[in-house]
């Protein structure tokens, strides 16, 4: 490889080194997912939540699957708690949690909106708050009981959107939390917003809240919001066992990749692992027979003057020194013609002082060498010694003529 090549290879690899370098030293960006979930730690996971609970809850208990089936299957009594983004529970499963509410339990749902059948039933409706003035997006919600101190307010800046109940049921309903646009520091919320009521149901009670933030990471951690969590969870029998819902979680406790569960599958996990390996062996000698070298062809070499010297050569060692003399003077007189531009057609005094003037060449030395060619080429028969002489004062004829052929 070149040392042009190995250059571009040393420069790619750091410049993608100082890419990794980069990207593992860059801050990490905050996850704002609304995931909810009990075992994430992310602004708006459940994790602080969840701990808390454990400590002032006598029992809790996590349940991962529907409701309708967990109900179906275990006997339970306490508080069953719910808190999403958007929680939808069917008609069947729905009915399932009012029987089993109306057998003296509890139920706690906190999510944005409610389904139309559990409003209906609770003689319940709901109406988004009016944002038009609220540009930054800040709430404020406050508990009225004043055993909780229902003259604090707490502030909310990470909701897009809240609902509040605008249609209750007066003589069958609590209200526990109100939510209204945060108007600043130490002033009064200026509507009575509802968004948390208790309503009993059978002999247990239902209590629903638009405001699910309440249990998320970000809210509990910006003090003194975590008393307003606190006083949500006063509404609880502690000392009965509470479960917690992580089935309705838009951040699942479980991985849903399509490669997760495809892995999870002895037999398609191997066939996973055997098409990994094949398919290795295939770049490998694939890439192996396809980057094979390629062997270096030698051009092919000019033998002309190696033949040239070969045939004469022939003739010298053969002794036709008249045929190779012919040769030369023919070539020379070749070589006047292309290179010095003067017609051979007749030698005589004006072409010898105009071939010696062109040539470089004094007009005793043009003469010699051509009473020489005239000498030679009467004769039917010459020697060595007459053809190495001609060779000589030819080739010092074309010597003297060097500088012409550099400067051109």
């Amino acid at each position: 490889m070149s040392k042009k090549g190995k250059l571009y290879i040393i420069l790619v690899a750091l410049t993608i080194l100082a890419i990794v370098v980069l990207e593992m030293n860059k801050p990490k960006a905050i996850n704002w997912f609304p995931s909810y979930a009990t075992h994430h730690k992310i602004p708006f996971g459940a994790y602080v939540f969840n701990d808390q609970l454990k400590r002032v809850a006598d029992s809790v208990a996590i349940v991962d699957r529907p409701p309708f089936e967990y109900l179906k299957n275990n006997d339970i009594n306490g508080t069953y708690l719910f808190y999403n983004g958007g929680i939808a529970f069917g008609k069947e499963e729905l009915n399932s949690l009012l029987d089993w509410v109306a057998n003296g339990n509890t139920l706690v749902v906190a999510a944005v909106d409610f389904e139309e059948k559990l409003l209906d039933t609770l003689n319940l409706n709901t109406q988004s708050v009016n944002t038009f003035d609220n540009f930054n997006n800040e709430y404020q919600v406050k508990l009225v009981n004043p055993a909780v101190n229902d003259t604090q307010t707490y502030k909310y800046d990470r909701a897009a959107t809240f609902f509040h109940f605008n249609k209750i049921d007066n003589s069958n309903t609590s209200v526990i939390g109100l939510i209204d646009t945060y108007r600043g520091e130490n002033r009064p919320m200026k509507d009575t917003l509802i968004s948390t009521i208790k309503q009993p149901f059978g002999d247990g009670e239902i209590i629903l809240s638009t405001f699910p933030q309440a249990f998320t990471n970000y809210f509990i951690l910006q003090s003194p919001n975590q008393n307003y969590t606190a006083g949500l969870l006063s509404y609880l029998d502690t000392s009965k066992p509470i479960y917690v819902d992580t089935y309705y979680k838009t951040g699942k406790t479980f991985y849903t990749s399509p490669m997760y569960l495809f892995l999870n599958t002895p037999s398609l996990k191997w066939a996973y692992y055997i098409m990994l390996i094949g398919a290795l062996i295939y770049i490998i000698f694939e890439g192996k027979r396809k980057q094979r070298a390629i062997p270096i062809v030698n051009t092919l070499k000019n033998q002309t003057v190696d033949f040239t010297r070969t045939i004469a050569n022939m003739y010298y060692e053969s002794g036709k020194h008249k045929d190779i003399s012919q040769h030369k003077v023919h070539h020379f007189l070749e070589y006047i013609r292309n290179t010095l531009h003067l017609s051979t057609a007749e030698i005589n005094t004006s072409f010898i002082n105009n071939l010696a003037a062109r040539s470089n060449n004094t007009v005793e030395d043009t003469q010699t060498l051509f009473k020489l060619i005239e000498s030679l080429n009467q004769k039917n028969d010459i020697n060595s010694i007459e053809l190495e002489r001609l060779n000589t004062l030819i080739e010092q004829f074309k010597s003297h003529n060097q500088w012409k052929k550099t400067k051109q």
